[in-house]
């Protein structure tokens, strides 16, 4: 094995479906980049993109290849690995792309590597099987198998952001593990809606949506100098649908919402049936707005429903980042605001390939209260 240096070339090799993200964050590093004094051989280019094929085979099976040397660089593999909008040929028959498919994507790049970068970090905004992150009775715990999987395979840091359960980089102890917060990014797009909202105790609160989110919520209303309270899922545990136990009722825990803000504070929406139900909730007890604030909005019954609780008045915004894919017709509904992450993550890949402190990029309690002091409130 080749001695790694301390550090090398940067190349970022998106793969199919992240394209976007990974050509916005590019963007900022060669800006950045050009207006820097330095030695360093291939430190200023005119791009930082290492450009990838993966090839199908008409019976499905795939192979990666890259068009260019990545000896002795700094490697930021970059995958979405919720991109459902990538289909491929399979037998004749148009075959979307599930989070499996992409993530084989994933080893096939590494594999095509053959371990000749200097350090290869995988880039996974949506950590690949993180809601399947703990074993409760005899299943399988894909999460640590995959983080497992993919240090075996050579990758020395892997990057996420709201990870479900950040607890799951105990499975690989001796491997980097970076699990970036979203806060800043949210606050600093709040402001942007211009709602004319007094941002104090007595006029806005954060709100946990389940048992699983509470520590986010208190992470989030810590930062801006507010409260927090929360739900908790009353579930049916003597039946199992769809892989899990029903939910019966959203229970409420917490202080008054009448004439506040409810922000609601958690780290995906999937079908948004919880999240829905948890905004009626939040209007009956009272609450003159409500916000979902979600990292990744996967919508995986539509946007139908949501356009529903808006017109009843159940939600007023719903945000989500563009870390995963985000389908067209989401970015038109006039209630929904995206969080735009992509100079974030430029600034995280360009600190990281300089061995740098990753301290003030994972804390923005200063940037959160300098943005706050801009504006008389959200």
């Amino acid at each position: 094995m080749e001695a790694k240096k301390h550090f090398g070339p940067l190349g970022i090799v998106a793969l199919p479906g992240c394209e976007k993200l990974a050509k916005q964050v590019n963007a900022y590093l060669v800006a950045w980049r050009a207006g820097r004094e330095t030695q360093q051989a291939g430190y200023v280019e005119d791009s930082y993109l290492i450009d990838v094929e993966i090839t199908r085979y008409s019976g499905g099976e795939a192979k990666a290849m890259l068009k260019q040397t990545v000896r002795g660089y700094d490697l930021y593999i970059m995958v979405d690995v919720c991109n459902y909008n990538m289909e491929y040929d399979l037998n004749g028959h148009s075959n979307p792309m599930s989070p499996d498919d992409h993530y084989m994507n994933l080893k096939r790049v590494i594999a095509a590597c053959t371990g000749k970068p200097n350090r290869i970090n995988v880039v996974m905004p949506f950590l690949y099987e993180s809601r399947q992150h703990r074993r409760t009775t005899r299943e399988s715990l894909d999460c640590a198998m995959v983080l497992q999987e993919l240090v075996g395979m050579g990758v020395d840091n892997i990057i996420t952001f709201d990870a479900h359960d950040p607890r799951i980089c105990n499975a690989i102890p001796l491997a980097g593990f970076d699990n970036l917060p979203t806060s800043y990014q949210f606050i600093k797009t709040l402001i942007n809606l211009d709602l004319h909202e007094q941002f104090d105790k007595d006029h806005v609160l954060i709100i946990s949506p389940d048992e699983g989110a509470v520590e986010r919520a208190i992470y989030f209303a810590n930062m801006l100098g507010v409260n927090v309270s929360m739900f908790y899922k009353r579930r049916d545990y003597t039946q199992i649908v769809g892989g899990k136990n029903p939910i019966v009722a959203h229970e409420y825990l917490g202080e008054s919402l009448e004439g506040k803000t409810a922000i609601v504070v958690d780290d995906m929406i999937a079908s948004g049936d919880s999240i829905i139900d948890v905004g009626k909730q939040l209007r009956a007890r009272g609450a003159k707005r409500v916000i979902a604030c979600a990292s990744f909005g996967l919508f995986t019954a539509g946007m139908e429903r949501f356009d529903k609780a808006h017109e009843e008045g159940l939600i007023d915004y719903v945000l989500t980042t563009n870390l995963i894919y985000q389908d067209p017709e989401t970015l038109r509904r006039e209630y929904y605001a995206s969080v735009d992450m992509s100079e974030y993550l430029a600034s995280v890949v360009d600190t990281l390939n300089h061995n740098a402190s990753m301290e003030k990029l994972m804390t923005a309690s200063d940037k959160i209260q300098n943005k706050l002091k801009t504006t008389e409130g959200i």
